[in-house]
């Protein structure tokens, strides 16, 4: 009889969902689905507000990566001031954004990924985890621990505090780097960079280890998409949209971010709370794309620094036009945290940073704005109308897991076809189907995430509802 596989909730993510896998009656998968369960409603209650406050309000989208909201509010704002910000407060807030994918990168790769790479997708559940890693192998984890550490510590250095700072503001920024604080990020830099280049270095090594992981895990053509500069650099703050097909050929190239609805479609589904967002030409849902550390690599031509050049085209070498295993997250999160490293040794030196010409003030002088920034997980808009008083009368937010949301779909029922087989439910089998979602580092909620591991509880169910296997654990 049919039987239906449920994993409530999915674990070493931020934020809270679900998976199901429908089973026919041979124990066959026919369908497999990621579910977002919880609501936050920020587009909604944030209407009434005043422009000056959507940076601090939308920063707690997220309490992982409040930069990431924080500035793209503050870009919205500047469009309806209809200002461009001083070149200090521009230089400053690429710092901190350059602090915060470092910091997101490595909290994804350390505490959340590398139970599974460096312990086994088959190890003992109760040690795989960042506690069963620290046992393991202390040094890397105390590197891990230290290099997020170093880029919370960019971001409170600037704004003040490491969480929620509440520093970018409509026209700029509110305060420079201290010399104090320069100094501080020059001390680290050399620890940083050496951690970077040894955890790099030990997951290609992973690579052939992994090779089953790298074929299944969301291996799959997609397009994809994210910001990159005019000549098609590496971009995460500036620039403009580029959409690639998976065989590398550019769709459309250098769009504006402010005209991003009439290239990027919003579908919703009735099973989860998270969009589902495609490319508009080819229609739902062929249109679906990829953004993000695997899709930034993809569509840029270069980094315009040493090391993350070399390991660019490296990475490019395992893919056929574009990289397209979602495995391969992983890979590009490290070689932008080496990129971001570079860019910010190369930015040490500008009197800029130090500056206290922050902030170009002005009124209401237009009523919508849209401001677009790299997120650690991939491209992020705010979208807002006002009225002739700066309040908010609609806001949309294109959240980077959302437009995610079709992939890790297709990347769930690849995984579950390939590894589930009738109605025998193994642990192992389960964390893979996760480690899936976990290779996008999903942003569910993010302003709430439970360190270690949460309880799991999955049931196998007959057509008619009665529970034919069961698994706990936690």
């Amino acid at each position: 009889m049919a039987q239906r596989i449920v994993i409530d909730p999915v674990t070493r993510i931020e934020g809270h969902a679900k998976i199901t896998i429908q089973l026919d009656d041979e124990g066959g998968v026919v369908d497999a689905r990621f579910h977002v369960t919880e609501f936050r409603g920020f587009e909604k209650f944030c209407e009434g507000r005043p422009l000056g406050e959507m940076p601090g309000i939308t920063g707690r989208v997220c309490g992982i990566c409040p930069v990431s909201h924080l500035l793209a509010s503050a870009k919205a704002g500047d469009q309806i001031l209809a200002v461009s910000i001083p070149p200090a407060a521009e230089k400053l807030r690429r710092l901190m954004n350059l602090g915060q994918i470092i910091q997101s990168h490595a909290l994804s790769f350390f505490h959340l990924s590398s139970p599974d790479l460096l312990l086994g997708f088959d190890a003992d559940p109760a040690k795989r985890n960042i506690f069963g890693l620290i046992a393991a192998q202390p040094d890397l984890a105390r590197s891990g621990i230290r290099l997020r550490q170093f880029g919370q510590e960019i971001i409170e250095l600037l704004g003040g505090k490491k969480i929620h700072p509440a520093w970018a503001v409509p026209g700029g920024v509110r305060a420079p780097l201290s010399e104090e604080g320069r100094k501080r990020i020059i001390q680290w830099l050399p620890e940083v960079r050496k951690t970077s280049l040894e955890a790099l270095k030990l997951f290609k090594s992973l690579l052939k280890k992994h090779k089953a992981e790298t074929q299944i895990f969301g291996n799959f053509s997609s397009l994809f998409m994210g910001l990159v500069a005019a000549d098609g650099g590496w971009e995460h703050y500036g620039g403009k949209l580029r959409f690639m097909d998976g065989s590398g050929n550019i769709l459309a190239d250098q769009i504006d971010p402010a005209t991003y609805h009439e290239h990027i479609g919003e579908a919703t589904e009735k099973a989860s709370y998270l969009k589902s967002p495609y490319y508009r030409p080819l229609g739902y849902p062929d249109g679906m794309y990829r953004v993000g550390p695997l899709a930034r690599l993809n569509i840029c031509e270069h980094f315009g620094t040493p090391i993350a050049d070399e390991e660019l085209a490296g990475f490019k070498r395992h893919g056929r036009g574009a990289v397209t295993s979602s495995f391969m997250y992983h890979y590009a999160r490290l070689v932008e945290i080496i990129a971001g490293i570079e860019r910010i040794e190369q930015m040490m030196d500008d009197p800029d940073l130090l500056s206290n010409n922050l902030r170009a003030d002005a009124g209401i002088n237009k009523l919508e704005g849209v401001g677009v920034s790299e997120a650690p997980r991939g491209t992020l808009f705010h979208h807002y109308q006002v009225d002739e008083n700066g309040l908010i009368k609609k806001v949309n937010l294109l959240i980077a897991t959302g437009q995610n949301n079709l992939a890790m779909n297709r990347t769930v029922d690849q995984i579950a076809r390939h590894y589930i087989k009738g109605k025998t439910v193994s642990e192992p089998m389960l964390n893979r189907v996760e480690a899936g979602i976990r290779a996008f580092d999903p942003c569910l909620s993010c302003s709430t995430h439970a360190v270690g591991q949460m309880p799991l509880h999955v049931q196998v169910l007959d057509a008619a509802g009665a529970v034919v296997n069961e698994v706990t654990r936690g």
